[in-house]
């Protein structure tokens, strides 16, 4: 395995000054996803989530954002599955951006709820109808003796919801509610720049920390 040692990569495409980062970690994010999305990054709100299970092995998967303000990071997903189920024991996470091409990434760590049933009624309602259908038709993260059981679990929803399905009970959206976010830039000589905001008394309290 020493072609995966011999690989090198300098990072050249831009920094993160104390000078030029925003004072606050929302504002932040908005300017760097806002480029990721002028440099047309492929699927710029695709993050990896990472929880904890109750025999405190961590798992991760990628889920894709779909919503920040000052409340908090959302996705949806099904409360069932095995994402769902440690965040029933443990509702901590932590969730990473990684936008490979930019040479950045975004962490952000803090405390996850379920979003009101309002939003997760809105969101299901907005998307597309196989995928509305899909929420029912899988039994996430449970063993399946194969594909057949997903199509026809599909086709036995759409016989029984038609075209306006309601949204599953199992289903919807967690929120993540920062205490803490990390922003780092790839520099050369890998001196990146590493620049973290913890919430502290009821501010945001910036730091710079070592690469």
């Amino acid at each position: 395995m020493n072609w995966l040692s011999d690989m090198r990569k300098s990072y050249e495409r831009g920094a993160l000054d104390d000078d030029s980062a925003a004072s606050e970690p929302l504002q932040q994010f908005r300017a760097w996803f806002d480029e990721a999305l002028a440099a047309q990054v492929l699927e710029p709100n695709a993050m990896t989530l990472a929880t904890v299970g109750p025999d405190g092995q961590p798992s991760t998967r990628v889920v894709l954002v779909k919503d920040v303000d000052e409340r908090g990071l959302v996705w949806y997903t099904n409360y069932e599955s095995r994402k769902g189920q440690e965040l029933s024991h443990n509702p901590r996470a932590a969730l990473q951006f990684h936008w490979v091409a930019l040479e950045r990434v975004v962490r952000i760590e803090g405390n996850v709820e379920r979003v009101p049933d309002t939003e997760s009624d809105a969101y299901y309602a907005s998307r597309p109808l196989d995928s509305r259908l899909g929420a029912w038709a899988s039994p996430q993260s449970q063993v399946i003796s194969g594909r057949a059981v997903l199509v026809a679990n599909a086709a036995k929803a759409a016989a029984q919801h038609g075209l306006n399905p309601a949204r599953p009970s199992h289903w919807g959206g967690y929120r993540l509610k920062p205490h803490a976010w990390e922003f780092w830039a790839g520099r050369p000589s890998r001196l990146h720049d590493r620049i973290r905001y913890r919430w502290v008394e009821g501010r945001w309290l910036r730091e710079r920390l070592a690469p």
